[in-house]
């Protein structure tokens, strides 16, 4: 058969004709930053999406039999240009329909901006959490799963007043997630109350952090946030303040967790704590399981987020029972919200299913999924405290 079948390709070609597609097969590109300061983290946001990719395949109700794979490129987190190259690749050459990704918040409006909404491609963001993302002039095709870092900042806020916190010094790592996040901790912060004593960018890639923290501890802060990358300049922070003893303890955000930091740090991080979008609904206990079983770290920075963006990528061309990239950014929303059958992880194939009847979805998926106006997650938020040489959830918000 296989001769067979590459005998009539060739004649077809030399007859001047275009061969049929042998494989039925619908691609998604998965956009993350594989090299960068958040390289520890990206494996397992990548397994969590193909998780649900494959899971869709594997039903065999996905778009009556077809097959669905990924395509991946390397958005470095921090290089624009090299991430919109990779997209401009994902989409020209490896034509895939639409992609799960960026991660970074700067990345991910290179590529929106320049990439995907020129080209009327669908965006699933896991990760990308800068405030200014909700009001890009998406078109309609950029989606997170992700919350804005206005909410973040207020729920740090809210975490440092609990615990009696009344000033910290804050570093940021130099770029729209950073900044975003800093000014919208502060503001959060200053209204209860509380005292920002200094605010410093920092650079990620360099070898030495010692002025950087010098600065900031004579600030006369107390207690330090660093909202920075777990694999880069955040962690050159933490290290500078541990040696040089300015500052014994940390707040971080998102960024900064990941048990890369823990592994990497030479000293003790005990009560260090920040926050991580995720919760404890029964949502994320089955994707938990499930992503473990699959050999992918369920409990991991993201990775909740990213099973769900992939989800609702497949769910999206199900429900207008096309692979063409405007109808999936026009579907997002209605398998994202109610009304419909609420879908947990591991249910794609009755999703597809109902899909398939004519009925609805309202997905839940690992994280909650509820999206406002504009296409992004409202998300709750854990509480983290490093104990035991680990991140323990103390509290959701």
């Amino acid at each position: 058969m296989k001769k067979t079948l590459t005998g009539i390709a060739s004649a077809l070609l030399l007859a001047g004709m275009a061969a049929p597609a042998i494989a039925d097969d619908v691609k998604v590109g998965i956009l993350l930053g594989f090299t960068g300061p958040i390289e520890s983290l990206t494996p397992d946001m990548a397994a969590a999406a193909e998780l649900a990719l494959k899971e869709a395949s594997d039903s065999g109700k996905f778009m009556g039999g077809k097959t669905i794979s990924s395509a991946r490129g390397d958005s470095t987190c921090t290089d624009s240009a090299a991430a919109t190259a990779a997209a401009e690749r994902l989409i020209s050459a490896e034509n895939v329909v639409a992609i799960m990704g960026a991660d970074c918040s700067g990345v991910t409006t290179a590529v929106a901006n320049n990439v995907a909404v020129p080209n009327g491609v669908t965006m699933v963001s896991p990760s990308a959490t800068s405030p200014a993302l909700s009001t890009i002039e998406d078109n309609g095709f950029f989606f997170r799963t992700s919350p804005s870092d206005a909410r973040q900042g207020q729920v740090l806020a809210d975490i440092l007043k609990a615990r009696d916190i009344s000033e910290v010094a804050v570093t940021y790592t130099n770029n729209d997630y950073g900044k975003g996040l800093a000014d919208s901790f502060a503001a959060a912060f200053e209204a209860a109350g509380g005292k920002v004593a200094m605010t410093a960018a920092h650079e990620d890639g360099k070898a030495d952090y010692s002025a950087e923290v010098g600065a900031l501890s004579a600030s006369g802060a107390p207690e330090l946030a660093v909202f920075g990358y777990v694999d880069q300049g955040g962690r050159g922070i933490i290290q500078a303040s541990l040696d040089s003893g300015a500052f014994e303890r940390f707040i971080f955000a998102d960024g900064m967790v990941g048990d890369s930091l823990i592994e990497n740090v030479d000293g003790d991080l005990a009560g260090s704590f920040g926050t991580l979008p995720g919760s404890d609904s029964d949502g994320a206990a089955k994707f938990t399981e499930l992503a473990n079983a699959a050999g992918a770290k369920g409990d991991g920075p993201f990775t909740g987020e990213a099973y769900d963006a992939a989800a609702l990528l497949v769910l999206a061309m199900q429900a207008g029972n096309s692979t063409d990239r405007k109808s999936i950014a026009e579907n997002v929303m209605a398998v994202a919200n109610a009304p419909g059958e609420k879908i947990y992880p591991g249910e794609l194939a009755k999703a597809l299913e109902i899909l398939a009847g004519g009925g609805e979805v309202d997905y839940e998926g690992a994280t909650n999924v509820l999206f406002s106006d504009v296409g992004e997650a409202a998300g709750s938020y854990k509480e983290l405290e490093i104990k035991g040489g680990k991140f323990e959830t103390m509290k959701i918000h």
